[in-house]
């Protein structure tokens, strides 16, 4: 009854919407003259007359002509919803009424194009999608309805991305059953090829044919409608149609997935234009629980053929290695991957070389989220054949690091094993008094003599002394950081969030590697280290108001433009732009145009072609609240708000003038 309740409900919501936010406006009377209305049907109390008038809506629904039929497939979507679960319409024919319209949609364009009917085949999908998405039973009788023909059709773009969208959601529930993977994959080679083009060209067809097109006009209507419910202006549209673009992408990321797992179709899967283009695609701040490209990688990896084809791909491995050195999400499974890379004897040569130089920055990870004994893992993998000698090592640096871990893991650790306690309190004693003289000898400038006493004082601290290590390792880097070594410095980072408990917490070494990751370029593990301090900022802070220290707050908007879902997409449009300015200057030079006709095409062109987005501070604040739920009020914290600031940033001033005049002395 309480399930009945609800559908009455959410019936009557739909039915007597005559707001501004309902989508569509049939104008129809409330009152009804039609004996076998479905909403009528649905008031019905005898269950036994509303189950056989509901079949019988159901089958004749495709057939008929109604006005209503968008309103009525808006109130199943809702219904499917709210109550994924509820075998009601499932048992009652709702797969194939829905597999019939959408058939009808793609067969008959101009009933497609009547009324509003454009938006029924993108609920039809979407309901078949919802009802699949749980429970196998409900996967069973949608492929006996022969949903997956109509989904196909829509899968291969027959009318837009908005319908694709739900069409690969509804294959992916149904390729992830064991009982219903046979019925997808009879469409294999297909759906896989699709899937991949889909994964790889999505956002460029949303940017081009909706987010890029900043004439409101211009967007399709049935899409803005589809996107916001009639509710919100530009910005809105575009920041739902980003959300719906992601989805896309990582839904196509999860039928692949299901492929993947059973080993299908990797000939085509692990092509390495693929496998490079799967390192771009990123789950990130739109999608929090989609490990996305990555993903899909780790699934390739348990496989013999996988592992081969990304060994091959040095931007793959190298991307996996960068992943390593985050505090990503998904940086456990980075380590997954390289680690099922190193245990192949076929492929552990082709990886180790680029491989152990940012291992070696991890072997001191205890624990990473739920998983213990990271760093051990990490060291047995490295060292299983190191001792044997049967790994030719031609890199010298490599050689170093592999010696640096056995030094580190094997020979010390055996040493201080066996030192006294009265030793190990020397050394900590002798450890604090060589650091304060690094700090001093910093604080003059001297920032070569610097990073020499902290290395002094890393190499006499005894390994227990975690703590201190994190501090001597974060205070080392940022000499390597003023010195012009990103490289260095993010190494020396990645050790101390290492020994942080729990890892990736020391805030200075979250703001200083975010730094060092913006030097060389990579902005999302850049933004995902800035976001990281923040959140500890936000957990000491005591006051009501949140304070977002003002360098951390221009640095995530930057990292936000440059990580922004579209930023490629847009970028090549801007190129695009360039290239026809660069013709009409060619015009201008080569004919005997009118100044005022030539500035006025010139203007035209940007006009037309000026697709780009900012990411205003209104946005950052937004995704921050998202991503740190209950926050209270953010804001941007003055650069140099009172005198203590000010005393303060003028002393930074001398410092930093300090520091120049001896770097530019030691030339």
């Amino acid at each position: 009854m309480d399930s009945l309740k609800k559908k009455e409900k959410i019936i009557h919501t739909i039915t007597n919407t005559r707001s501004n936010e309902s989508i569509i406006d049939f104008g129809t009377e409330q009152s009804c003259i039609n004996p076998s209305c479905f909403f009528c049907t649905m008031k019905e109390p005898n269950s036994m007359i509303r189950r056989s008038g509901l079949a019988s809506c159901f089958k004749e629904m495709p057939f008929r002509y109604n006005q209503a039929l968008v309103l009525i497939l808006s109130g199943l979507w809702n219904i499917a919803m709210t109550q994924p679960d509820d075998p009601e319409f499932p048992s009652l024919g709702v797969f194939n009424c829905m597999a019939s319209l959408i058939q009808k949609s793609i067969v008959n364009r101009s009933w497609l194009l009547k009324d509003e009917n454009i938006y029924i085949p993108y609920y039809a999908a979407h309901i078949i999608g919802t009802y699949t998405m749980n429970r196998v039973e409900f996967a069973e009788r949608a492929v006996q309805s022969g949903v997956i023909p109509p989904l196909m059709d829509l899968l291969r773009g027959k009318i837009s991305w908005v319908e694709q969208r739900v069409a690969v959601r509804a294959l992916g529930h149904l390729a992830s059953y064991e009982k219903t993977f046979d019925a997808v994959a009879v469409y294999e080679e297909d759906v896989v090829k699709l899937a991949m083009q889909l994964a790889s060209t999505c956002l460029e067809v949303v940017y081009t044919n909706f987010v890029g097109v900043r004439d409101v006009k211009k967007r399709m209507k049935y899409h803005t409608d589809l996107l916001t419910r009639g509710v919100g202006g530009l910005d809105m549209e575009s920041r739902k149609a980003e959300e719906w673009a992601s989805q896309l992408q990582c839904w196509s990321l999860y039928l692949l997935n299901c492929f993947a797992c059973k080993e299908r179709s990797l000939n085509l899967i692990c092509r390495q234009d693929f496998l490079i283009d799967l390192c771009e695609m990123w789950g990130g701040l739109v999608n929090h629980t989609s490990p996305a490209g990555v993903g899909l990688i780790r699934i390739l990896c348990y496989s013999k053929f996988g592992r081969e084809s990304i060994a091959e791909s040095k931007e793959v491995v190298k991307s996996l290695c960068n992943l390593l050195r985050s505090s990503d999400d998904w940086q456990y499974i980075g380590i997954d991957c390289i680690l099922l890379l190193l245990k192949d004897q076929d492929t552990r040569l082709k990886v180790i070389e680029v491989a152990a130089l940012f291992l070696v920055d991890l072997v001191e990870l205890r624990s990473l989220g739920n998983r213990s004994n990271v760093g051990q893992a990490i060291t047995r993998a490295l060292l299983f054949y190191y001792r044997q000698s049967k790994l030719n090592l031609k890199n010298i640096e490599v050689q170093k690091a592999m010696q640096e871990i056995w030094d580190l893991k094997v020979e010390r650790r055996k040493r201080e094993k066996m030192m006294p306690e009265e030793k190990v309190e020397e050394r900590r004693v002798l450890v604090g008094l060589i650091k304060k003289q690094g700090n001093h000898t910093f604080w003059l400038g001297n920032i070569e003599e610097a990073l020499v006493k902290y290395t002094e004082a890393l190499d006499l601290c005894p390994l227990r002394l975690r703590k201190a290590r994190v501090v001597l390792h974060s205070d080392r880097a940022q000499c390597h950081l003023l010195l012009g070594d990103p490289d260095a410095a993010i190494s020396d980072l990645t050790r101390a969030l290492c020994l942080s408990t729990p890892a990736n917490s020391h805030g200075k070494s979250l703001w200083r590697r975010s730094q060092a990751f913006d030097i060389k370029g990579l902005a999302k593990y850049s933004l995902m280290d800035c976001i990281m301090f923040l959140n500890g900022c936000i957990k000491t802070e005591t006051t009501k108001g949140v304070k977002i220290p003002y360098h951390a707050a221009r640095m995530i908007s930057k990292q936000m433009e440059s990580t922004w879902l579209f930023a490629n997409v847009r970028s090549k449009a801007l190129s695009n732009r360039l290239s026809k300015v660069k013709e009409l200057d060619g015009d201008y030079e080569s004919c005997n145009y009118d100044r005022e006709k030539y500035d006025e095409k010139m203007r035209t062109t940007i006009e037309k072609e000026d697709n780009f987005i900012s990411i205003s501070s209104l946005q950052v604040t937004i995704t921050l609240a998202r991503n740190f739920s209950g926050l209270s009020t953010i804001r941007e914290e003055p650069f140099m708000g009172n005198k203590k600031g000010r005393r303060k940033m003028e002393r930074a001033t001398r410092r930093k003038k300090a520091v120049v005049a001896r770097s530019m002395q030691g030339r």
